[in-house]
This record gives C-alpha cells, structure tokens and sequence, in this order.
C-alpha cells in the first residue's frame, strides 16, 4: 500500500525529523500544530521520518477513520529532505522517488571520477 499510495490524491511530506514513538493522535496533532494543515483531509497522505532514516510512518484520513502505515526498509535508509520547517507536497512522480531513496526535493546525480567503478 504504501509504495503505490493507491487512491491517493495529494502526498504531503514533513520534512526534518519526526519522533516516530507519535501514534496517530500525536502525529494528527504535529500536522495541525506543526505544519497549519488539516490532517482530517479525505485522501492526503502524510509522511514522516525518524532520526534514522531506514523507517517512515504514514498517516491517512480515509473518511470514518485513520490509517497508520508504517514501513523500515532492511538496508540502506531514506533520503529524507531535513529542513526541519516545512512541509512540501509531493508529485507521484517525486513520490516514487522517495520510495526508490532518492531525495524528491532535491534529486542529483553522483558524478563518478573517470577510470572509476560505479
């Protein structure tokens, strides 16, 4: 679910790092209090990430309810943008980017030495 974000219309990122031990109510406040955003919004998903970077929690209003999601990947961690004051919308295509762990805000290419292996 949380790789294909299906049926979701808007992708809402919290950038900077997150306290992860939040639950629901914790995370649906930081959004209102935080960020000045609405987390009751029918098809936005918000997502956050740790100090560590290998995990993230998603948290979505489906209309009679709430949905956590929660993803750690096994090796490697997130590209996690950390400005630690905004909150940035993402495109699917930034989305699929994230969950590749490309920075979608701001993607680069690593410039290889000549003579080197990738």
């Amino acid at each position: 679910m949380l790789a294909e974000a299906a049926g979701v219309k808007k992708i809402i990122i919290a950038c900077g790092r997150t306290d992860l031990r939040k639950g629901i109510d914790g995370l649906a406040q930081f959004i209102g209090t935080r960020y000045n955003l609405n987390p009751f919004e029918r098809d936005v998903l918000f997502l956050f990430c740790g100090s560590r970077g290998d995990r993230i929690k998603g948290l979505l209003w489906e209309g009679d309810g709430f949905l956590l999601l929660y993803k750690r990947i096994e090796a490697g961690s997130f590209s996690w943008p950390r400005t630690p004051e905004e909150a940035a919308e993402l495109t699917r295509e930034q989305y699929a980017m994230l969950m590749m762990g490309l920075n979608p805000l701001r993607p680069r290419i690593r410039k290889v030495s000549p003579g080197k292996p990738l």
